[in-house]
């Protein structure tokens, strides 16, 4: 059972390179990334509330895809995915602030808010997800890769295509990279307690939650123990 005490934690430092084993080990105690910006908190703002902030990551050996994924990736199996090493391009950019127009609230002002001016390797090796429909950027996904690890970073996708999911679509593509090259663990980023619109990322099969006291639980636990619901 989850320990309900969590400790206050607000650290930072920046580093322009880490090895894949010491990426590893920073994911693994709740630590996130935005370029050289290395960054973990244990509570954060959402809206009018402070909230406990809750670091995920999924245990890749009891992932399975629900209903409702399999229905994403029958739904955009016609558009044509690429993985290759991060390239922010022009067209990459322009999705972004597209993308952005979503947001009412902590608009950021560029791509590079959260990726460094060498995203391929800088601060550790990043690759990135793009999506296609015809000739059409019409979704982008980064994520890093540690030894054991792949971590999400940021994501974009096309308003105009908001009923195809895609930031779901992304997500399950970097999972299924985690799983052919042998990862453990796939890192999703952080979510909030209570109801909030991070909440996606919990529903993915095999989905632990950082405690602040070196544990992650699995989501499961959370929900007995009313962590989060």
């Amino acid at each position: 059972m989850r320990n309900s005490d969590v400790k206050y934690i607000n650290e930072a430092f920046r580093a322009d390179r880490v090895t894949p084993a010491q990426l590893d080990r920073l994911l693994e105690g709740g630590w996130r990334h935005f370029g050289e910006h290395f960054y973990r908190y244990s509570y954060g703002f959402y809206e009018l509330d402070v909230r406990e902030v809750i670091p995920l990551r999924v245990r890749l050996e009891r992932f399975s895809l629900s209903k409702s994924q399999r229905r994403i990736l029958r739904r955009n199996a016609d558009l044509r995915v690429t993985v290759r090493p991060v390239m922010i391009t022009a067209e990459a950019e322009e999705l972004f602030h597209r993308h952005k127009r979503r947001f009412k609230s902590g608009i950021p002002d560029s791509i590079y808010d959260f990726m460094s001016s060498d995203p391929q390797v800088v601060p550790c090796e990043a690759k990135e997800i793009s999506v296609h429909n015809d000739n059409t950027l019409i979704a982008t996904s980064y994520f890093d890769i540690g030894e054991i690890t792949c971590s999400g970073v940021y994501a974009t996708f096309d308003p105009d295509h908001s009923n195809r999911r895609l930031g779901i679509f992304t997500m399950l593509k970097e999972i299924e990279f985690a799983i052919e090259n042998g990862k453990q663990f796939y890192y999703q980023g952080y979510s909030y307690s209570g109801n909030s619109f991070y909440d996606y990322k919990r529903r993915f099969r095999g989905t632990q939650g950082y405690d602040w006291n070196g544990n992650w639980i699995a989501m499961e636990e959370w929900r007995n123990a009313g962590s989060i619901y």
